[in-house]
């Protein structure tokens, strides 16, 4: 097993996130404005939220892979644009799903709680993989 050297210490708690407006932001400004987009305002977004779950769902990989794609590369502005882009398409897809901002801020602010910061949280032991 290797050592993780941390390349920097930074301290978190969950009052930070409490702190953290909800209900505001691009991030909501974008998902309530979901069920008023128009064709002839917004061409592109009324196309993929007509489009199937499965067109949602590849948009968000696409851009997940451009962003890691750049950041590879080191271009900083493009990572911060194709992060935007992921960030658009991850909100249309939770709108497809039902899925509100407030329940993922919720398990972010759980995460926090849990772990410190809202890091990713382990597999449960005896998990079984998902088969195509």
């Amino acid at each position: 097993m290797n050592a993780v050297t941390p390349i920097a210490t930074f301290e978190f708690s969950s009052a930070h996130y409490a702190a953290a407006p909800s209900g505001r932001g691009e991030i909501d400004k974008l998902f309530a404005a979901l069920d008023r987009v128009s064709w002839a305002a917004n061409p592109r977004t009324a196309r993929l939220v007509a489009s199937g779950l499965r067109k949602k769902s590849q948009k968000v990989v696409e851009e997940a892979a451009e962003v890691a794609l750049e950041a590879v590369r080191k271009r900083t502005d493009a990572t911060v644009q194709e992060s935007a882009d992921l960030l658009y398409h991850l909100v249309i897809l939770w709108h497809e799903c039902g899925i509100q901002p407030d329940q993922v801020w919720a398990e972010m602010r759980e995460r926090s709680a849990r772990c410190g910061i809202a890091e990713k949280l382990p597999k449960p032991p005896g998990r079984v993989p998902a088969h195509p």
